[in-house]
């Protein structure tokens, strides 16, 4: 192989080496925001104190792969960069797939286990075939190729009329850019504070929430918030999204206990998919199966867990037949 490099970085400034290739190969492969440099930067540089950059890339004439790995001081493991933060994770590589499998070998010499959560359904056939995967979730989604915007109005009617119901009580819809950092800090300082007690809510980790009001800012990220509000200000419910392309990723969803009576969650979420769907796009849910997903979800995409020990990476990275594929 002529010309191999291959290099790691161990800092997020030292991942801005990589930024040019890092967006070239992006252009050469299908991935969500969550591969962005953008928000991989961001992650390294506001969890510094929690994880370690380590990023290998290898690049030669035949191509470029990038695997965007951190070491977590807690769990003295590997995953890859985002705290919990990342719904979809993924290794990147254009060209010659024997780059990924140096990528990894380079990984692997660290003699730490790898825990990935989570690898959606095609990045798990296109990157990881080779690896020991399990399923741990679905991601519920509304396919814009199964139906337009007046055939969910027509399949949800109901909570149609929830939303005109929460009018008539004085609640109205209200539309923020990403830039709204006031916006986006008071949805999660609310979310964080109304379910402190759910074990479940990774928001009530302030630095989660101070990385998701930066994360929505970046212009790449495509940022609306979408809320339902009174007169007075309360914030009945509220819900973060991001346009990854023709898909609207319904990030976090909020609602005020005191207006749960009201179903206003899911009343906006069925009100900002609808909109969505008459704008060309498909809403995906994320992660978890919960009833009021279900409810409104045509599809759903199956999630993966990657978790090994040091030895099974090792063999994996170095065994020529088990080389993780590139469709």
């Amino acid at each position: 192989m002529l010309s191999l490099r291959t290099n790691v970085a161990r800092s997020a400034s030292e991942m801005d080496r990589i930024a040019p290739l890092w967006n070239e190969i992006l252009k050469a492969q299908p991935h969500t925001l969550f591969q962005s440099f953008a928000w991989n930067r961001l992650a390294a540089e506001m969890f510094r104190d929690r994880s370690t950059p380590y990023v290998v890339w290898v690049e030669s004439d035949a191509g470029a792969a990038i695997i965007p790995a951190t070491m977590v001081h807690a769990g003295n493991r590997l995953e890859l960069i985002g705290d919990a933060l990342f719904d979809y994770r993924d290794a990147l590589c254009a060209g010659d797939p024997e780059l990924l499998q140096l990528a990894w070998q380079q990984v692997a010499a660290c003699g730490k286990p790898l825990r990935v959560m989570s690898v959606k359904g095609p990045a798990a056939q296109r990157h990881w075939s080779d690896f020991p995967r399990s399923l741990f979730a679905n991601a519920p989604r509304v396919d814009r190729s199964l139906i337009n915007e007046r055939g969910f109005r027509l399949e949800h009617s109901r909570l149609g009329r929830q939303i005109r119901r929460l009018q008539r009580l004085g609640v109205s819809l209200h539309i923020h850019a990403g830039s709204d950092s006031a916006a986006i800090r008071r949805l999660y300082e609310c979310k964080r504070r109304h379910f402190a007690a759910d074990s479940g809510n990774l928001f009530v980790d302030q630095r989660r929430c101070e990385f998701m009001v930066a994360a929505a800012a970046l212009p790449e990220s495509g940022c609306e918030v979408f809320t339902l509000e009174n007169a007075s200000g309360t914030l009945a419910a509220g819900l973060v999204s991001f346009r990854d392309g023709d898909i609207r990723r319904c990030y976090t969803i909020y609602f005020h206990p005191e207006w749960a009576r009201h179903s206003p969650g899911i009343a906006l979420l069925y009100e900002v998919t609808a909109r969505s769907l008459g704008d060309g796009l498909s809403c995906d849910y994320m992660t978890g199966e919960y009833s009021y997903k279900l409810r409104l979800a045509n599809a759903s995409s199956p999630l993966y867990t990657v978790d090994l020990s040091a030895r099974e990476l090792a063999e994996i990275a170095t065994t020529p037949q088990r080389v993780p594929r590139v469709a």
